[in-house]
């Protein structure tokens, strides 16, 4: 029986002693083991600080996102090996799709938000606070990655998911991470680690793994480091209190189990597409993962009338869920991770039916397909009844962490609110109500004691993720007995991972700190138009000022005609009187679009264009016969992904503030956005004389640096492609897949190379077609000819479009992106660039 590993100080180890069985919940077998003696927890949290932390911490939002998604992708392309696994769980394919795609999902969804980060490793927070009346001191405040590790101690329904949510955010915020699943499941995020190791995508000691408990855990855990825990709540507030946590203060967030509530709205009746919803939503979060889910209902709070009506229809539907082998498509619940949550939920079950009644399922029989019911962690769904839950209150403290729930009545909503209120704090409420009103009164009353809340409805049904589902962009956590932490939230979560530094002094300095003009700084002026420079070129406090513009009546008349913005300070200066307005006004909209015209370069160049604006202001009028000049400093650079037909480019904020040239006073300002190119250096350019150039390299004997082509085989193989491109060959279908041929198209305008061992469609792998000219010089004289004849061919024909084998159509300048890539793919294969 193999022991389950840890990834610890770069390598994969074992425990000492002979470990805990580990069994397949399915079958009752004993499969594994795991043990952790022998681990040297001060040198494993140690080795994440350092090894993995410096590497992280120097990496930029937009790396770490980028590596996320490079990993999620990787992953997702392995998944089928992680299914199998956690069947053993006594997981569905359902359930294991929550927990594997849906941790896969958090790599997704954590990378994207690299977008909303600056193109540094830091973070800038907020606006900048001015601190005196001349505008030379000021503040603003820095976020940077905390310099420890992050611990999770993770509970065993999710080893995946559990796992995967936490750490994409701490790598988000570049944090390494130490996981500790817990023993039950941690073969399955053991298999996830090996991949995610395997890859080698993360910097070494981003993420070390321990399967199993380890406690002496949070003995030597320092200021810089963060602790979550997920769990039951009585565990969580052991580790919460835990002398070192307070000696060094390290932040801990807990996501504990809580007695989730669902309440039916009294609209909800019978017939109504809220009554069913509700059902359905109950029937779910009883059975999903057989109840093993921290956001399960386990309250089920219903108007005293339709208590019946409940009770008659969540049985029929509980009646339809079929138990046992989760590997079989015909069964719908699987089983609990072990016999021994099995005998947990049962002595809590027992506890439960003190004071509320059993009125579907039986702790003592259960009919099983695929499986022997005696040896796998097999359980029937149950479902109480407690008509009086404001005298019998243990339903509201005591939780079966099973497929297990309490239908109560309630009176009024106000009631319904008080009962939900009686869980002291949850992860989730929900309430199924068409009555906007009723889903306010409920939502403002109740958010006090739950960290989400969902209002179930018609109109949002076929599109919610339900009441159990946890999403990245969302708090996860909630008050009281849940926890009281908070984990993903979008950029909230990732914050968790860095300290927050308030910096103080002049606007010169903070520009240089932060990497964002601040108003007051110091200008940068540029040497030439910064319209000119390239994305990588541009940097913050780069400047310009332009000439003058005098506005005038004419002006202001035409724009009043073009936009039909006939307001009456533009065009009625017989109104003006108690106005602010003191002459013929200028429309603000063409302040800005006269400052435009002064500071936009004409030709073309690496702006390729206008992104938007942002926080535009007009500070006093302008008239007719006033003169204006515009000040424009870049502000701020942000990197932008470029998935459609477009080269890369970045977007540069331009802070454009407008003066009047009289007295130098600033009049108005705003924050213009433009997409500028990114530099192209990754490619030589294939002028004529360069081809040539490069061909005197190249001997009969010249060796590649991949592949098996010889010199002639790839100067043949160049021969034929221009063959394609100048309309020779046209008689071939395009190669590439309808669903994916748009995506490959448009790689044609990013600067990745070609892997290396590309596969042409219409050559046999590992094998070389006959060559068809007697020596390599011939062929070379070939392939020239053939490409002065595709560039004859667009000259006559500019506007024309051909097929291509893998990239579909291609234009002329399409078909010149992909002559340069190509040239270069192959002259690099032999060396000769």
């Amino acid at each position: 029986m193999n022991k389950i590993q840890h990834y610890v100080q770069g390598q994969w180890t074992t425990g000492k002693e002979e470990g805990t069985p580990i069994l397949d919940a399915i079958t009752g077998e004993a499969f594994s083991s795991v043990a952790t003696e022998g681990l040297d927890i001060p040198e494993i949290l140690n080795y994440g600080r350092t090894k993995g932390g410096e590497k992280l911490r120097k990496m930029t939002f937009q790396e770490r996102g980028s590596m996320l998604k490079k990993l999620a992708f990787y992953l997702t392309k392995r998944k089928e090996a992680f299914y199998e696994l956690s069947y053993r769980t006594g997981a569905t394919r359902v359930d294991s799709w929550i927990d594997i795609e849906g941790g896969f999902g958090n790599l997704f969804a954590n990378a994207s938000l690299r977008k909303l980060f600056p193109n540094q490793p830091y973070h800038v927070e907020g606006e900048a606070i001015d601190l005196s009346r001349g505008g030379r001191f000021m503040a603003h405040h820095i976020m940077v990655p905390k310099k420890g590790v992050a611990v999770h101690i993770n509970a065993f329904n999710f080893p995946v998911w559990g796992m995967l949510e936490k750490c994409a955010v701490n790598w988000m915020a570049g944090v390494p991470a130490v996981v500790l699943p817990a023993p039950s499941s941690s073969y399955l995020a053991e298999a996830v680690a090996r991949e995610i190791i395997a890859s080698g995508i993360l910097p070494e000691g981003a993420l070390q793994i321990i399967n199993g408990t380890v406690k002496t855990i949070l003995d030597t855990v320092e200021s810089q480091d963060v602790v979550t825990f997920t769990g039951s709540a009585k565990t969580g507030r052991l580790l919460k209190a835990h002398p070192r946590l307070i000696q060094e203060s390290v932040p801990f967030t807990m996501e504990a189990d809580s007695l989730n509530a669902s309440i039916l709205g009294e609209d909800a009746v019978p017939g109504t597409p809220e009554f069913d919803l509700f059902i359905k939503e109950v029937r779910k979060e009883m059975t999903v993962k057989c109840g093993q889910k921290c956001t399960a209902i386990r309250r089920i709070i219903v108007p005293e009338n339709l208590v019946e009506d409940v009770q008659i229809q969540l049985g029929k539907a509980l009646d339809k869920v079929t138990i046992g082998d989760p590997r079989l498509k015909e069964v719908r619940m699987g089983s609990l991770v072990s016999q021994q949550q099995v005998q947990a939920v049962r002595d809590s079950v027992n506890d439960l039916a003190k004071e509320a009644q059993i009125v579907y399922g039986d702790l003592d029989k259960i009919e099983t397909i695929g499986a022997d019911a005696t040896k796998g962690a097999f359980m029937s769904p149950i479902l109480l009844r407690s008509d009086h839950p404001f005298q019998n209150t243990i339903i509201h403290e005591r939780e079966a962490f099973g497929p297990v729930s309490t239908i109560m009545p309630y009176k009024n909503l106000d009631e319904a609110i008080t009962l939900a209120q009686m869980g002291k704090g949850s992860l989730v409420s929900s309430i199924a109500t068409y009555d906007d009103k009723i889903a306010k009164d409920y939502v403002i009353n109740a958010a006090s004691h739950h960290g989400r809340i969902l209002v179930i409805n018609r109109e949002m049904s076929k599109e919610s993720t339900g009441h159990g589902s946890p999403l990245p962009y969302l708090v996860h956590g909630g008050p009281g007995r849940a926890g009281g932490g908070e984990e993903m939230g979008g950029m909230r979560g990732i914050k968790h991972y860095l300290q927050r530094t308030a910096i103080q002094g002049s606007p010169t300095t903070l520009t240089e700190i932060t990497g964002i003009y601040q108003q007051n700084a110091t200008y940068k002026e540029a040497e030439q138009h910064p319209f000119k420079y390239h994305w990588e070129d541009i940097q913050p406090g780069m400047s310009m000022k332009t000439h003058k513009r005098t506005l005038t009546d004419t002006d202001i008349i035409n724009f009043s005609n073009l936009t039909w913005d006939h307001f009456y300070a533009h065009t009625d200066i017989t109104s003006l009187d108690g106005s602010i307005f003191e002459k013929r006004t200028a429309h603000g909209y063409f302040i800005i679009s006269a400052a435009a015209g002064l500071f936009v370069y004409p030709n073309k160049g690496p702006v390729s264009a206008n992104y938007g604006l942002e926080d535009c202001r007009f500070l006093r009028p302008l008239y007719h016969n006033d003169t204006i000049y515009v000040r424009l400093t870049c502000k701020q650079k942000v990197n932008r992904d470029v998935a459609s037909a477009e080269h890369p480019s970045g977007i540069v904020k331009w802070y454009a503030e407008i003066f009047d040239a009289n007295n130098d006073e600033k009049v108005a300002f705003a924050t213009v956005l433009t997409m500028v190119q990114k530099k192209q250096d990754v490619f030589t350019e294939m002028t004529e004389e360069k081809i040539e150039e490069l061909l005197s390299k190249l001997k009969e004997d010249t060796k590649p640096k991949w592949g098996i082509m010889t010199p002639q085989h790839m100067i043949e193989h160049l021969e034929y492609t221009y063959k394609i491109t100048s309309g020779d060959i046209q008689d071939f279908e395009i190669a590439t897949p309808e669903k994916i041929l748009e995506k490959v198209h448009a790689s044609l305008y990013n600067y990745d190379k070609f892997p290396k061992n590309s596969q042409f469609p219409q050559l046999e792998k590992d094998k070389l077609d006959d060559l068809k000219h007697p020596d390599l010089e011939t062929a070379i004289e070939k392939f020239k000819a053939q490409r002065e004849k595709y560039l004859e061919y667009f000259k006559e024909y500019p506007d024309a479009k051909l097929k291509n084998l893998v990239f579909g159509e291609l234009n002329r300048y399409e078909s010149y992106l992909l002559e340069r890539k190509h040239l270069n793919h192959h002259f690099e294969q032999f060396d000769l660039l």
